[in-house]
């Protein structure tokens, strides 16, 4: 039996827009959701507005593509997306599943 390499995430920021402090709470976020599941989360300096997330060389969200940042749910979801589908994400599941209104903010 081979054993499967664990996800990677991928998070480049602009450091130009100083979005670093944003990047390692998303980092953060996911590490606290994903845990021992995640084999890493990497934060990538760039420049030029840019602000993407990758699972497994998946892009998941491009601020520019998508429109901004996503919100910690979202993001989790996008991710667990990726990596396993099945998984519930618990009370920021359900509350994604009810509403797709990207307006709508959590204070969490």
């Amino acid at each position: 039996m081979t054993e499967q390499a664990l996800p990677t995430i991928r998070i480049t920021y602009c450091t130009q827009c100083q979005w670093l402090l944003r990047a390692g709470w998303m980092a953060q976020e996911l590490l606290s959701t994903f845990g021992t599941d995640l084999g890493e989360v990497t934060l990538v300096p760039g420049t030029g507005g840019i602000f993407t997330i990758s699972c497994n060389d998946t892009l998941v969200w491009d601020r520019k593509r998508d429109g901004g940042f996503p919100d910690a749910a979202k993001l989790k979801q996008l991710v667990r997306d990726v990596i396993d589908p099945d998984r519930d994400l618990g009370h920021a599941d359900r509350k994604g599943h009810k509403s797709k209104d990207p307006t709508s903010s959590d204070p969490e």
